[in-house]
C-alpha cells in the first residue's frame, strides 16, 4: 500500500507501523505464513518451505483501530 488507508471507524488517515515479534530476545517483523500451522519439536511451528510475507499494520491516531496487511515482500 502506497497511501495509508483511512480509518473504517472514524475516517482519519492511518499511520504506518508494525507489530514486532521476538525470537530469543531479537526483535523481528511478524509474518504471514501460508497453510495450517504444523508442530515442530525444535522450532515449535514448521515454516520452512512455506510462503512467508512481512506484515505491516496501520493505526488510527483517532480511535486506535489497527489494520494489518501481508505485504508483497517475501521473507
Amino acid at each position: 500500500m502506497n497511501t495509508p488507508p483511512k480509518c473504517l471507524r472514524c475516517g482519519k488517515q492511518m499511520e504506518l507501523g508494525f507489530i514486532p515479534g521476538e525470537i530469543r530476545k531479537a526483535v523481528i517483523v511478524t509474518r504471514w505464513v501460508a497453510g495450517q500451522p504444523e508442530p515442530s519439536f525444535w522450532t515449535h511451528t514448521k515454516i520452512k518451505g512455506k510462503e512467508q510475507r512481512a506484515i505491516i499494520t496501520y493505526r488510527c491516531p483517532g480511535c486506535g483501530l489497527l489494520e494489518s496487511y501481508a505485504t508483497d515482500l517475501l521473507i
